[in-house]
């Protein structure tokens, strides 16, 4: 009796019920339209700007131009680039200075709900500051006032005058207070501290920051995607750098920042207990990051310097990345491919402007470049 009552026209339950179905329906639809809707101007934009200093092109015309000014003239009579100074320590910090004012552009023109992930993005440029002045404190070196002034984000300053300010066993109170894990605590109150670990742990910090700030709906997978791809990268970087410089195996199992893509636990395991870089790379047959290796395995046993493998991984994160990118296109997937390759074009212009003004030919400048990973 009350089930026809309420699917009876002429009442009003009926109605109650018609609309609220009608509602329910229109938010279910709508809710991944407006998130394609927040990303479609700021992707478009990202589009049109573009990140060419990651190419051979673009990077062959800096590289080939005679002195410093003619550097800064060139990227200058790019709309993207205003860069002030006359040496190359000035150019590199104005080059510094750009990226953050991208990111702080992209957050500025993005939805609030990204801004997590930008402010975490700008603090993994601060966390090395961290780390290192961490690591002087806790072994009685002089930590340099300029530190304090290369820190980003305010909250970065303040924590590194507090570290300098305090005595050694205060730092544990002060990594506390500003929310750092109990892993870091802990690494750094070990009365024979590890600095091998506590480089690991403030890895894992900023990792896992990463991998909790909250994103739009429908773009955790893709953030979830890179953040994993980001962890292989650093971890398998961490392993070949341990092997080259003869670290034994239970050093190099404490390199795990966690289970990324494609990196589990036990295949960290596995290539932690394997004895040389080459062996290393042949553990990560299988994986994504393994043909970029192989390519320039020879280079490696000729130079000896794990800077090709690095270089090789890097190529490769901007290729992930740009897979990322075009499997969620309407979402996050440009801001991701923007923001990371805009990192390492800082990096590469820095080079080129270090190589200009030291008179490195241009085939050692472009040894250090990275670029990204043709198809």
């Amino acid at each position: 009796m009350l089930f026809g009552f309420i699917l009876d026209p002429y009442n009003y339950p009926f109605w109650i019920l018609i609309v609220t179905i009608i509602f329910v329906v229109v938010a279910l639809i709508s809710r991944p339209f407006s998130t394609y809707v927040m990303f479609t101007y700021p992707n478009a934009k990202y589009e049109a700007i573009g990140n060419p200093f990651i190419s051979d092109k673009e990077l062959n015309r800096v590289i080939d131009t005679k002195d410093l000014l003619n550097f800064k003239e060139a990227l200058n009579a790019s709309k993207d680039y205003n860069l002030s100074g006359d040496n190359t320590y000035e150019i590199q910090q104005s080059l510094d200075d750009n990226l953050i004012q991208t990111i702080k552009m992209m957050q500025k023109e993005s939805s609030k709900k990204m801004n997590g992930f930008f402010n975490t993005f700008i603090e993994k440029f601060d966390i090395y500051l961290i780390k290192n002045t961490i690591k002087y404190k806790l072994e009685n070196k002089k930590i340099n006032d300029e530190l304090i002034n290369k820190a980003i984000l305010p909250t970065t300053k303040t924590l590194l005058q507090k570290i300098m300010e305090s005595e050694k066993q205060n730092i544990s109170e002060i990594l506390k207070n500003y929310g750092f894990e109990k892993d870091v605590i802990d690494a750094v109150t070990e009365d024979t501290f590890d600095l091998l670990k506590i480089d690991t742990t403030i890895e894992k910090y900023i990792i896992n920051k990463f991998k909790d700030i909250k994103v739009p709906y429908k773009c955790e997978s893709a953030k979830h995607k890179f953040v994993g791809t980001l962890m292989d990268t650093i971890t398998i970087k961490n392993i070949l750098r341990a092997k080259q410089l003869g670290y034994n195996e239970e050093s190099c199992k404490k390199l795990f920042l966690g289970e990324g893509q494609e990196i589990a636990s036990w295949k960290f395991k596995e290539i932690a207990e394997l004895d040389s870089v080459p062996h290393v790379i042949s553990g990560l047959e299988g994986t994504s990051y393994y043909d970029s290796l192989k390519n320039v395995i020879e280079e490696y046993n000729k130079v000896k310097s794990v800077q090709v493998l690095e270089n090789a991984l890097d190529s490769n994160l901007l290729k992930l990345v740009e897979d990322i990118s075009t499997k969620n296109y309407v979402t996050i997937g440009p801001t991701i491919r923007f923001i990371v390759s805009k990192e390492f074009e800082i990096e590469n212009l820095k080079i080129v402007a270090k190589g200009i003004s030291e008179g490195l030919s241009t085939d050692i400048v472009k040894n250090y470049l990275v670029k990204e990973a043709t198809s």
